[in-house]
């Protein structure tokens, strides 16, 4: 694995307190008071600081919906939005060690069934395992990423 492009990553979402705003963000906007409401145990100068970074990042945008006194809405850009994947499968990885994964699973709005995360190669029309004992994958042609 890259470890360059996982620093950079870690960097802008690497800590606790980020990444459970960007996934209170992915259910939609939210003001400052909800998100302090939503994210128990995270004080107030810690959202703060939170938010600039990920605003900072081109995660997060701030929209004023009160001039007096300055209240902001804050939401997910698409940069943000792009992260559901990956908050989806760390959450999911999250509640396997505590043994609740039901309880996080994302379902099919149709029919119930619990979704599955694949890698897929468009040209080969063929699941890529990046757990395989042998590597599947490379990124940037160089480096081959074997899990």
């Amino acid at each position: 694995m890259p470890l360059e492009a996982l620093d950079r990553a870690a960097r802008l979402v690497g800590d606790r307190w980020s990444l459970l705003v960007l996934g209170a963000l992915l259910d939609g906007d939210r003001r400052y008071g909800d998100l302090l409401e939503q994210i128990e145990g995270i004080s107030t100068n810690v959202l703060a600081q939170r938010l600039a970074g990920l605003e900072a990042a081109h995660l997060v945008i701030a929209e004023p919906y009160s001039r007096r006194p300055p209240r902001m809405r804050y939401s997910l850009t698409a940069d943000g939005r792009g992260l559901t994947a990956a908050l989806a499968a760390l959450s999911a990885w999250g509640a396997e060690r505590a043994g609740d994964e039901e309880e996080v699973r994302l379902r099919h709005v149709f029919c119930g069934t619990p979704l599955e995360a694949r890698w897929r190669c468009p040209t080969c029309d063929i699941d890529v395992d990046l757990q395989a004992a042998t590597p599947e994958a490379t990124i940037d042609d160089t480096v081959t990423f074997n899990a």
